[in-house]
């Protein structure tokens, strides 16, 4: 293993102000593996929260910070009792090798990372572009699993048992949401239909419709997620569109208090789930659907950069409608 290490890095110095530096990073051990970076990924939710300063309070939240948790690169070194080896193309879901100044709250918008074997993912054939889309397509499968988790207390779970979870109504069309409608039709669910404001978004739909919201008169429905990450009176809407007894997900993240008017809801004995962060089980049920190709995620990655034009993808992937999934390009 090298003396020492650095790395170039993204750093949010605080809300709204971005820049490069260069940063040392912690000295790998026997279990841990150097990865060069090839491309991350820019979270239009998360991260965007955090580029405003909008992010709600929790432990390790502070700037400057290093964001990104869609990684994906190269070995360049192995630890002698890690099991990949030099040359393997990896998926990683954040790192905190950085002993200066700045917090590695998801710490993968770097060139080089220090990371434990045990958190990286051999994607194998998945492409290094479409590999930044992993943690979504986990976070989207998550929104099908996280109730079988609590029944099945961590058993494994078989993907005809998704079907049960899958919803017949998302709300929001972009990266997430066309991944879950996506993994719906994956699985053999009824395909759901998706509901979408902006026009521009409509597009792009694979085995589902995806409608704008006033052309929809196809009836109350039993399970509805919502990850366009909206509120105010959005969810008396959405209520006010379930069965009796239906389920209503949220699978956004909520910078703004969730409210809705009580009595819609107790007319309908409805139900609130929140789906949160994705599990290992989660991304190992994506990657067999990619293995067997009955999930692709083409289609889905609208912006590419050079991570030198940095400055410009964070604002335009938070700020215009038309971007669907940016991603940085760390090896020009």
């Amino acid at each position: 293993m090298p003396d020492s290490l650095n790395s170039d890095a993204i750093v949010f110095e605080k809300p709204g102000q971005l820049r490069h530096r260069s940063l040392s990073v912690t000295q790998p051990q026997s279990t841990d593996l150097v990865v060069d970076v090839s491309v991350t990924g820019i979270s239009s939710g998360t991260e965007k929260l955090l580029w405003q300063g909008n992010m709600p309070a929790f432990p390790g939240l502070g700037y400057p910070l290093i964001p990104g948790y869609e990684a994906v690169g190269f070995v360049r070194t192995a630890g002698s009792d890690c099991t990949l080896k030099v040359g393997d193309k990896v998926f990683v879901p954040g790192a905190s090798c950085y002993p200066d100044d700045v917090r590695g709250l998801f710490g993968a918008s770097a060139s080089t990372l220090v990371v434990p074997e045990t958190r990286v993912t051999d994607i194998g054939e998945v492409e290094v572009d479409e590999g930044a889309l992993l943690a979504l397509a986990a976070t989207a499968m998550h929104i099908l699993t996280y109730r079988l988790h609590q029944m099945n207390s961590g058993k494994a779970i078989d993907i005809a048992a998704l079907i049960t979870q899958a919803p017949d109504l998302i709300v929001g069309h972009g990266v997430l949401g066309r991944l879950l409608a996506r993994l719906c039709v994956a699985i053999g669910a009824k395909p759901p239909v998706v509901w979408e404001i902006a026009e521009a978004r409509r597009s792009g739909a694979q085995g589902y419709d995806c409608i704008n919201p006033e052309d929809d008169d196809l009836g109350a429905r039993q399970h509805i997620v919502d990850v366009s990450g909206a509120c105010g009176s959005h969810f008396n809407t959405l209520i006010s569109n379930l069965a009796r007894g239906g389920q209503l997900t949220l699978a956004g993240f909520y910078s703004d208090p969730v409210n809705f008017d009580f009595a819609p809801a107790f007319m309908r004995e409805a139900r609130l789930g929140i789906a949160a962060e994705w599990a290992p089980g989660d991304l190992s049920l994506v990657m067999s659907l990619l293995e067997n190709r009955a999930l692709t995620l083409d289609g889905l990655i609208s912006h590419k950069y050079d991570v030198g034009d940095a400055a410009i993808a964070y604002p335009q992937a938070f700020e215009d409608p038309a971007c669907l999934k940016t991603i940085l390009n760390w090896r020009a």
